[in-house]
């Protein structure tokens, strides 16, 4: 008896665990088809707890979230230049990020946590410079949209 108790206990916790977090890869790129300067992807649906690692593919690249372009209470993170770099989610929002070197020629990209959009507005609010307005305008439409 004492080891069907046991046996049930066990199913029953790995049925009602929580789901584990998950690890995705975006790479940081100089060209990608048509695209150069490119983060891919550029748009990314996770859940809090997951973690994001770039992959420095090419050389010349970082991750730096972008000022104003995080939740409330989250620090911004920078990454060095010509290294993989990971970060975990615990806050759920909008994250906006560029690579330093290549922020004016839109390299740029946004991670949304648990589908939550209420710093939508504060992101889109963001003076993006150069090539990033055009890119960050088309992207966020995409978030808004859903797609």
């Amino acid at each position: 008896m004492k080891k069907i108790t046991l046996y049930v206990l066990g199913i029953l916790s790995l049925l009602i665990s929580p789901t584990f977090a998950e690890t995705f890869e975006v790479q940081m790129l100089n060209k990608l088809e048509k695209e150069r300067m490119i983060y891919n992807p550029r748009i990314i649906y996770i859940n809090s707890g997951d973690t994001i690692k770039w992959l420095s593919e090419d050389k010349g690249h970082n991750v730096a979230f972008t000022k104003k372009g995080v939740p409330a209470g989250v620090d911004l993170f920078k990454s060095n230049l010509n290294q993989d770099a990971e970060f975990t989610f615990t806050v759920p929002g909008i994250y906006a990020y560029n690579c330093t070197p290549h922020y004016g020629l839109g390299m740029i990209a946004f991670v949304i946590v648990d589908k939550d959009l209420s710093n939508f507005d504060q992101v889109a609010k963001i003076k993006y410079p150069g090539k990033s307005k055009k890119i960050a305008k088309e992207l966020l439409e995409q978030i808004k949209n859903g797609s």
